[in-house]
């Protein structure tokens, strides 16, 4: 993965409401009128949200008449997860220019 693409991710994230906005959806499918009627937003702050999770690709948009509905990527997730999980096991080395 790339580290812009990371970068992308976590600033998605970094917001509240987008957090809120994933954690929903990290037990089924949404639609747009599901997510507004959770939250105390107008419709276009909803969809500027909805505009940079999907551009990260957190989340798949799948539009249906005149609503979208949204789930997690979870593929994304897992290049999260797995990033994450390289810092649980740093590699220690000594630095050379250091002295004890």
């Amino acid at each position: 993965m790339e580290s812009q693409q990371l970068v992308d991710m976590m600033k998605a994230l970094g917001d509240e409401t987008r957090l809120e906005i994933v954690s929903m959806l990290g037990s089924q499918e949404l639609c747009a009128c599901e997510i507004l009627s959770a939250f105390h937003l107008t419709q276009p702050t909803l969809s500027h949200h909805m505009r940079i999770l999907c551009a990260s690709g957190l989340i798949h948009c799948e539009k249906t008449g005149k609503w979208n509905h949204y789930t997690l990527n979870l593929e994304k997730f897992e290049q999260i997860k797995t990033f994450v999980d390289t810092l649980k096991h740093p590699v220690t080395r000594a630095c050379s220019s250091c002295k004890e």
